[in-house]
């Protein structure tokens, strides 16, 4: 179902590209959530090496989802770095 408000071609045009970019940002964001849940899971389980693991995937998703747009640098580098430190905190203590 299309519901377009547009009345001439550019802005049909952008229409169309605003459609296909939230399409793609929705499954960027998507990514992070479940790479984020994947760290918090093994720091719950107290597991320091998967959560590690974990953590290096996930900051690697963040920085790319980041590069392409979708999150502003600085909310990525404030995500990379709360996971970094809850993660090192474990580290710490075991």
């Amino acid at each position: 179902m299309e519901v377009s408000l547009a009345n001439h071609k550019s802005a049909i045009k952008r229409n169309r590209q605003n459609e296909k970019r939230s399409i793609r940002n929705r499954g960027l964001r998507t990514q992070i959530k479940s790479h984020t849940k994947k760290v918090l899971a093994a720091l719950e389980e107290k597991n320091v090496e998967e959560a590690q693991k974990s953590l290096k995937e996930a900051s690697t998703v963040i920085s790319k989802v980041a590069s392409k747009g979708v999150l502003h640098s600085r909310t990525a580098s404030r995500k990379i770095s709360g996971l970094a430190k809850k993660v090192h905190q474990l580290s710490a203590a075991g």
